[in-house]
């Protein structure tokens, strides 16, 4: 038996893009399409963009100044639970920080840092209402839950968003 190249190798042609052609299908129509609405409709995000793999989903977000992080985390937690599975969820906030916001919160790095590392999370909200006696325009909300310690500053039109792992580690936060 003699076999032809030709139809071999329209038939593997046809074959894998069947296969891929679904598979991309699936995972952008049933997935990655579904996620992003959920996110887009939590309160708080003005904009998103996420990348959905086999073992992470990176998302990023921008949000409102007035935006509760806590709960922009927990929405996307549970709303996406299906399809994040057992997934590891990365989530990068995009603020929106001046020069001067930057500059304190490197000031009050130190303190929050030892705090975390030490895992006196009370000593949070403290220090950073200490650092911002000193600035009247400064507003401090601190937020935790069992995963990260949420941070919002917020100095005029300028807020900056901060996820601190509740996580022991040497260095510094790789979300920050």
């Amino acid at each position: 038996m003699k076999l032809r190249l030709l139809p071999v190798v329209m038939s593997v042609i046809i074959s894998a893009g069947v296969l891929f052609g679904g598979w991309f299908a699936y995972t952008s129509l049933a997935m990655e399409n579904p996620f992003s609405d959920i996110i887009s409709k939590v309160p708080g995000v003005t904009s998103s963009t996420m990348k959905l793999d086999n073992n992470q989903v990176d998302i990023q977000v921008s949000l409102n100044p007035d935006a509760n992080l806590r709960n922009v985390v927990d929405r996307i937690h549970k709303d996406g639970a299906s399809i994040i599975g057992k997934r590891t969820v990365n989530i990068d906030v995009k603020s929106n920080p001046s020069e001067k916001l930057d500059q304190w919160w490197s000031k009050a790095l130190f303190e929050v840092a030892q705090a975390m590392e030490t895992k006196h999370y009370a000593d949070i909200p403290t220090t950073l209402q200490k650092y911002a006696e000193g600035v009247p325009t400064m507003k401090v909300d601190s937020e935790m839950d069992q995963t990260y310690v949420y941070i919002r500053l917020t100095d005029g039109d300028a807020t900056k968003f901060i996820m601190l792992p509740r996580t022991s580690q040497i260095g510094v936060w790789p979300n920050e």
